[in-house]
């Protein structure tokens, strides 16, 4: 059994050059935008490792062009995270979008993109995305974690 912990922080509170993922919560229509990468039958929010030298914010916008093909949108950041797995710790950014265009998605990202009106049961990381979206949803888009 993995030992995993999700824990959320105001933005800022991780240094920048420790943060290894961005992570879109994007919404189109009021739907979930979800993707399917390549390779993989199960949906995941829209996300990726930040590139050497990047900024973690154009990180962000890149891999939701990338794996959405949004052309038009608005994308805030939400609040910066870790996971422990089994004692390992990595550190991202939690964004929200919301999308008033696209384009297709870099096929070679990309398998499918679709709307969603919540998670569906069959995600990639089943124990980290409703962690996310959850305190989304509660919080509107500013975080303002609990004391």
């Amino acid at each position: 059994m993995n030992d995993l912990r999700v824990v959320l922080y105001p933005i800022n509170s991780v240094d920048n050059h420790v943060y290894k993922y961005a992570v879109i919560c994007a919404f189109e229509a009021e739907k979930l935008l979800l993707v399917r990468t390549n390779g993989r039958s199960t949906w995941e929010i829209p996300g990726g490792h930040r590139e050497p030298g990047e900024i973690i914010d154009d990180s962000a916008v890149r891999e939701l062009k990338e794996e959405t093909g949004a052309v038009r949108f608005e994308l805030k950041a939400f609040a910066d995270y870790s996971v422990m797995l089994n004692g390992t710790i990595t550190y991202g950014r939690l964004f929200t979008a919301q999308v008033y265009e696209r384009i297709a998605p870099d096929e070679f990202e990309t398998d499918e993109v679709r709307l969603f009106d919540d998670l569906p049961d069959n995600l990639t990381y089943p124990d980290i995305q409703p962690v996310f979206l959850e305190s989304i949803r509660k919080h509107g888009d500013v975080f303002c974690p609990e004391v």
